[in-house]
């Protein structure tokens, strides 16, 4: 506590991380839990037992299997594409150096600022004459462009500062765009990479209402989908929001553990720079 006392951004660092923490393991906690305990005892109290019929109940009732597929095709898709498509604008713009810099970059901002429900009405109307409506393909483009938007407006600063040096001395040596973009600019950006890989999954893996309007069909709709369609059914029960809820967040969570290494070492590398 006197160690507490005397950091206070360490007491704001561990306050915030409880904050973050506990509703997960009340959450976890009430999954495992049956009806009738949750009603006897509250949602604070801790079960006797495991009760997974509640986890079970969900899985089956929205093909979950299913939805997490086709948020992992999703989520993956775009973070892939995202970053990608980052990279060539950023490239173009910081290292490249095209004219109207300053306006593209407005443009990348403005298009990263507007609301996902003034996009609704004309993703839909286009996804329509397209042919792609219904589709996970139409829903992995719009999140690909969205995120790219704001992926390029931060690889655009960060590669405006890239080393002149080094790019002219590879093409000194005869090397082409594609060679110092590949050889050169993605090797020595890959933590910043990872950080948007990481951050482009999570964000993706969390949208609902692009979703919800553009997957109509229970054989393409998300995670996210299925969780709030369900909470308008009547018949939910709190163990079973409690469950559905943990395994809606279950996978992002994962998945941020296993490439936390990746996050923290970009994010060193962007305070050391």
């Amino acid at each position: 506590m006197t160690a507490l006392r005397r950091y206070p951004v360490l007491l704001a660092l561990c306050l915030a991380a409880l904050f973050m923490v506990v509703p997960f393991l009340i959450v976890a906690v009430n999954a495992v839990k049956s009806p009738a305990e949750y009603s006897q005892n509250g949602p604070l109290s801790l079960p006797h037992g495991l009760y997974l019929d509640g986890l079970e109940d969900f899985w089956q009732r929205v093909d979950y299997s299913r939805k997490l597929l086709n948020s992992v095709v999703i989520s993956g898709s775009v973070a892939v594409l995202a970053t990608a498509l980052s990279v060539l604008n950023a490239y173009a713009i910081g290292i490249g150096r095209i004219r109207g810099r300053t306006w593209v970059l407005a443009f990348f901002v403005l298009a990263n600022m507007l609301p996902q429900e003034a996009l609704v009405y004309p993703l839909y109307y286009l996804s329509k004459q397209a042919g792609l409506y219904d589709t996970r393909l139409s829903v992995i483009i719009v999140f690909t462009v969205i995120q790219s938007a704001f992926g390029t407006y931060l690889l655009s600063s960060v590669l405006g500062r890239f080393p002149r040096e080094i790019v002219e001395a590879a093409r000194i040596d005869g090397a082409d765009k594609w060679q110092i973009l590949v050889r050169i600019v993605v090797p020595v950006s890959r933590p910043t990479l990872g950080v948007l890989l990481v951050f482009f999954f999570i964000w993706t893996w969390n949208e609902f209402l692009l979703p919800l309007v553009m997957l109509i069909s229970n054989d393409n709709q998300t995670v996210s989908v299925a969780l709030g369609v369900l909470q308008g059914q009547r018949l939910m029960d709190a163990t079973m929001t409690n469950a559905a809820a943990l395994l809606g967040v279950l996978p992002a969570i994962v998945f941020f553990l296993v490439f936390q290494r990746t996050l923290t070492r970009g994010i060193a590398v962007g305070a050391v720079k």
